[in-house]
């Protein structure tokens, strides 16, 4: 069996949260129905048959997030890393790098994404081949990154919260790529904003005609925002 790396990028503030129910810390810190985010976060993808862990933190919250994780999960294999400062989605995946085996695969999931079905299934990882991208339809794509398609349902663009509509289905943030994708991020010129943006790492592989997606029929939650978490403690 090829092994899968759980990559969760944990080192984002949520400054949007940061006083939710008299919260002091980072966002994945916020409780959960008696779990904090990030554990309940490993408890998602434990489910889904991941063994691995790579945690992304931040320099300010990271002996706090290693602390609760280490008291949720004492025999699991989990290493952390800490994104020395926050310059985008790729740059947080490319510091676990060093901490994956060649050959292996990477699961990278951003800290506050939660779904309902497991959306693996139907996945061949051993004849995996370049990236996956998840997708779901939404009535409100100008708040996400959507997926173009042609006619038959080919990829043939994405793109960052478009102003005008594209599409409707979102990318969640929930990715599948190969050892490749680190040097892949080496490649990447920060956007107008200062960061390496995961919409750029993707569109490589798109044009590599290396990028799958599948469309996920089940709920999924971005818990950015205190009704995202009310209603996401609601389905877990």
């Amino acid at each position: 069996m090829r092994k899968n790396y759980a990559v969760i990028a944990a080192g984002g503030l949520g400054t949007r949260l940061k006083d939710y129910k008299d919260n002091e810390f980072t966002k994945v810190l916020i409780e959960l129905n008696g779990l904090s985010m990030i554990s309940t976060q490993i408890k998602q993808l434990q489910s889904w048959g991941l063994e691995n862990f790579i945690i992304i933190t931040n320099p300010e919250f990271h002996d706090l997030i290693v602390e609760d994780v280490s008291k949720n999960y004492k025999d699991l294999n989990i290493q952390y890393s800490v994104q020395k400062s926050p310059n985008g989605i790729a740059d947080a995946l490319s510091y676990a790098e060093d901490k994956v085996e060649d050959s292996s695969l990477v699961t990278f999931v951003l800290g506050d994404n939660f779904f309902g079905a497991n959306p693996f299934l139907g996945i061949d990882f051993n004849s995996f081949k370049g990236a996956q991208i998840f997708v779901i339809d939404v009535e409100n794509p100008q708040e996400f990154g959507v997926m173009e398609t042609d006619s038959k349902d080919n990829i043939i663009n994405l793109h960052e919260k478009p102003k005008d509509y594209i599409s409707s289905l979102a990318v969640v943030g929930l990715y599948i790529y190969e050892k490749t994708c680190f040097e892949y991020i080496k490649e990447l010129i920060p956007s107008a904003r200062g960061e390496l943006e995961i919409t750029d790492l993707n569109k490589i592989y798109m044009k590599k005609k290396l990028l799958n997606y599948k469309l996920i029929n089940s709920w999924w939650i971005d818990a950015g925002t205190e009704d995202r978490i009310s209603e996401l403690k609601g389905l877990i």
